[in-house]
């Protein structure tokens, strides 16, 4: 298989310098519309990463995020709002990144390099072969990430991959791997870009299908999220109010009662 690094071949747009803000706006904007068309092409192997994610996590495992710099950061993110937005355990998605959680903020020197480091930051979770680990890394070349994965692989744990490159190392190392080429960025080579989007995109899919499958939606409603503040206890208790014939005060009262719109209206005595 021919591996090529498209996200850093040379853009189509060059002077950039030279542009107006309007034309800098506009031709990014142009560029952002056939990230959808990419990760629609990827499709089916998204699906293929979903099924066995919604599968091991039947067995009790969890699903591990690995990346370095943006791809890293965009793991993190997803695997964040799980908790909050699916009611889950904050240890069901986890996100890490090479260089540890100070590379969330600031870049760490040479932390994507390590190939061995990721298997170690693996194991302080004890990670096993029920979990699933997908590795992250727009170029598909990123060692910390491709090292992880081939840890994995010798441990008969399952591994999938997002890259923006077909063919990459990555790619061939991930069991199910999703290959989404957005072709060259705007700014050769800066892959928070496009390629960022696209794989942020792929995230949302992989995580809320997983969350879908395993019973945390109801209708297209987040009944098992955490009412962690105001607005979300509101829009709880209007939830509930479409799901039961009750008023804003009874519904809001029931809320408090039971913890959670599931709860509170799987308890509710017509």
């Amino acid at each position: 298989m021919t591996f090529t690094k498209t996200t850093e071949q040379s853009s189509k747009h060059e002077h950039l310098e030279k542009m107006s803000v309007q034309e800098l706006l506009f031709n990014i904007n142009q560029e952002d519309k056939t990230v959808p068309l990419a990760v629609e092409k990827a499709l089916p192997q998204i699906e293929i990463v979903v099924a066995e994610i919604v599968a091991k996590m039947k067995l009790g495992g969890r699903l591990f995020y690995i990346g370095a710099g943006t791809s890293g950061r965009l793991g993190i993110v997803d695997a964040s709002e799980c908790p909050p937005t699916f009611g889950v355990p904050f240890d069901l998605v986890n996100g890490i990144i090479a260089g540890g959680d100070k590379a969330i903020r600031r870049a760490v020197e040479n932390a994507e390099d390590d190939a061995s480091q990721a298997w170690i930051d693996l194991k302080e979770h004890n990670i096993n072969e029920n979990d699933v680990v997908i590795g992250i890394a727009a170029s598909g070349t990123t060692p910390y990430v491709i090292g992880g994965l081939q840890a994995c692989n010798q441990n008969n744990i399952s591994t999938g991959s997002i890259s923006c490159n077909a063919g990459s190392p990555l790619s061939q190392t991930a069991k199910f791997p999703i290959d989404v080429v957005v072709g060259p960025e705007f700014v050769t080579g800066s892959s928070r870009m496009k390629a960022g989007t696209a794989q942020k995109l792929v995230l949302n899919m992989i995580s809320t299908a997983t969350m879908i499958q395993l019973g945390k939606v109801k209708g297209n409603k987040m009944v098992d999220m955490q009412l962690s503040n105001s607005k979300l206890v509101d829009r709880g208790v209007k939830m509930i109010m479409g799901e039961i014939p009750v008023s804003y005060e009874e519904a809001s009262e029931l809320l408090k009662k039971f913890g959670s719109v599931r709860n509170a209206v799987d308890n509710f005595e017509k």
